[in-house]
């Protein structure tokens, strides 16, 4: 199938969006519900905010703030949470505080971690600890975490390597869908895309993505084709974009594209709420917005690509 130009892709975002939008339309409500889209080919309705388990859900010794934030962000109709074996060091502090609350509300969140090892020993063993401290029997979607290389693409497909891992553990109903992430080099994940079926990609992509190695160009277009679920990250650049444009340009800006959703690690309740109401009031913003906030971003979009491959 041939690839998707820039304008099919915005045009698939935009119809996205009105869906989006649509969803939300129901009875008067003291507060508006979060917006939906499919999570690719999942069957699940994800809400347009999610939370990521970085900031103040991964630093140490934080658990009353960390849990707070989890807990409103589910009560504020955030469904999907997204953390990693990687967060919070080797005490794996978001793990933990995010197991605090699944233990109570497990069914009101698709979960979400990582492995960061390239093996299949050390990819299970990961998983099992990721089990424990999630305090559940299973994770929604394991992620092969931070592609960055093609030695990193080779490793996991090699035999011992981490796509055993997936496939067993699929197979044991420890998680019921794989993906893959990256920030560094569109190239790296399209390869891995090519090579195995994953349900969804998370890449990081904001309104500098279109200045150095823009993952709107090929990376996008194949993950609409394959029809996975495509999560955002790095939308202000961990407040590197601040300040050229705001935060709630930052999600509009990503959320106008064809993705599910976009995570987002928060430091307070307060951040929370913002991004919150911002994800509930979205509208899609057309070719000639997009452009505009690209503008405003291009002065500072060298620190806001440093994940990016020099």
């Amino acid at each position: 199938m041939a690839r998707l130009a820039r304008r099919d892709v915005l045009k698939l975002a935009a119809a996205a969006a009105a869906g989006a939008v649509a969803s939300r339309v129901a009875a008067a409500v003291p507060e508006p519900k979060m917006p939906t889209r499919d999570l690719g080919r999942t069957g699940f309705r994800v809400g347009l905010f999610s939370l990521g388990g970085q900031a103040a859900v991964e630093q140490p010794d934080n658990e009353a703030k960390a849990v707070a934030i989890v807990e409103r962000a589910l009560d504020l109709g955030a469904n999907y949470i997204d953390t990693s074996a990687r967060y919070g060091g080797d005490a794996r502090w978001s793990e933990r505080y995010i197991g605090q609350v699944m233990k109570r509300r497990r069914r009101e969140a698709f979960l979400a971690t990582k492995t960061h090892d390239r093996t299949r020993d050390g990819s299970l063993r990961l998983l099992e600890k990721s089990l424990t401290l999630l305090q559940t029997d299973h994770v929604d979607l394991w992620q092969l975490h931070a592609m960055s290389t093609m030695a990193d693409v080779e490793a996991v497909f090699a035999p011992g390597g981490a796509i055993e891992a997936f496939e067993k553990a699929r197979s044991e109903k420890l998680v019921r869908f794989l993906g893959i992430t990256g920030h560094t080099d569109p190239d790296v994940l399209s390869a891995a895309i090519g090579r195995f079926p994953f349900d969804t990609v998370l890449m990081a992509v904001n309104a500098a993505d279109p200045y150095h190695l823009p993952f709107q160009k090929t990376l996008l277009p194949l993950a609409v084709e394959k029809k996975m679920g495509i999560i955002g990250m790095k939308i202000p650049a961990r407040g590197r974009l601040l300040g050229a444009i705001t935060m709630p340009e930052a999600m509009r800006y990503v959320l106008s594209l064809p993705v599910s959703t976009v995570i987002v690690g928060v430091d307070s309740i307060a951040q929370l709420e913002e991004n919150v109401a911002t994800a509930r009031g979205f509208t899609p913003l057309g070719p000639p917005q997009l452009a505009a906030l690209e503008r405003k971003a291009e002065p500072v979009a060298r620190q806001a690509l440093w994940f990016r491959r020099a």
